[in-house]
């Protein structure tokens, strides 16, 4: 797994695409999968009228095309609109075409995300290269039941945004998603400071099923955070400790 915790330009698709390619150019030969931060493309605007897209556009083939050129899953959040709705919409695209798409459930009140775009209804897992994955947005990160694992997945990866006033909280819950779910967690973050003047400080993150950081990103620095993570050894963790067993039988109202 491969995390590009980059600054993003704000409200500047082009210049954000060329950018990550310089980055993609960098990455370790072998890598499987590509993580991008949440809105990696504009950077977390409220301004979806002039910055959407309609699905399978520039941002699409942008991934489709370095999907193919690195033979890797590429993915990560952009503004998407459909129906009429605007939606903070991750996408990962692999070498063959679409595999996942998950609308953001969980939209940033404080922020006022939620007056612009619409939630995602839909929590989804995928399969790709033999591991499950689990998508999350940024703010989805706060709300557990909405992630939890039933042993249906392997990897919970959340794209951010997430401020450095709240590093602490994010580093924390990370590990949190990680030991409840035993599963492995890749968060990755931004840095830089954005339209709006928030700054990010990074700390993107690859964590083990027991909580234990695998990887990190610098702070407040531009990084490739990798590292390998074995479906084998999962499983065999969750056999010899079956904490997922004892969970409770839910459903939810979406």
């Amino acid at each position: 797994i491969t995390l590009l915790q980059s600054d993003i330009i704000w409200e500047d698709k082009n210049q954000n695409f060329t950018r990550l390619e310089r980055f993609m150019r960098e990455i370790a030969e072998g890598t499987d999968m590509v993580i991008l931060p949440e809105m990696f493309n504009t950077g977390f605007s409220m301004n979806p009228e002039n910055l959407f897209e309609d699905p399978r556009s520039v941002t699409e083939e942008w991934l489709r095309r370095m999907a193919l050129q690195y033979n890797i899953g590429i993915c990560g959040s952009y503004i998407v609109r459909e129906d009429e709705k605007y939606y903070n919409r991750w996408l990962f695209i692999a070498p063959e075409g679409r595999v996942g798409m998950y609308d953001k459930r969980h939209l940033f009140s404080p922020g006022n995300e939620h007056a612009f775009f619409s939630r995602g209804r839909k929590r989804i897992i995928f399969n790709y290269r033999e591991l499950r994955i689990c998508p999350n947005i940024c703010y989805d990160l706060r709300f557990p039941v909405w992630s939890r694992c039933r042993n249906d997945y392997d990897l919970l990866i959340n794209s951010a945004n997430w401020p450095q006033s709240r590093r602490d909280v994010w580093i924390t819950l990370l590990r949190a998603r990680a030991i409840e779910n035993q599963c492995y967690v890749a968060g990755v973050n931004r840095v830089g400071i954005d339209g709006t003047g928030i700054s990010y400080c990074g700390d993107s993150l690859i964590i083990g099923p027991k909580g234990e950081i695998i990887a990190s990103g610098k702070q407040n620095s531009e990084c490739i955070v990798s590292a390998d993570i074995s479906v084998e050894q999962l499983r065999d963790f969750r056999c010899k400790f079956p904490v997922l067993e004892d969970g409770d039988a839910f459903t939810l109202d979406v």
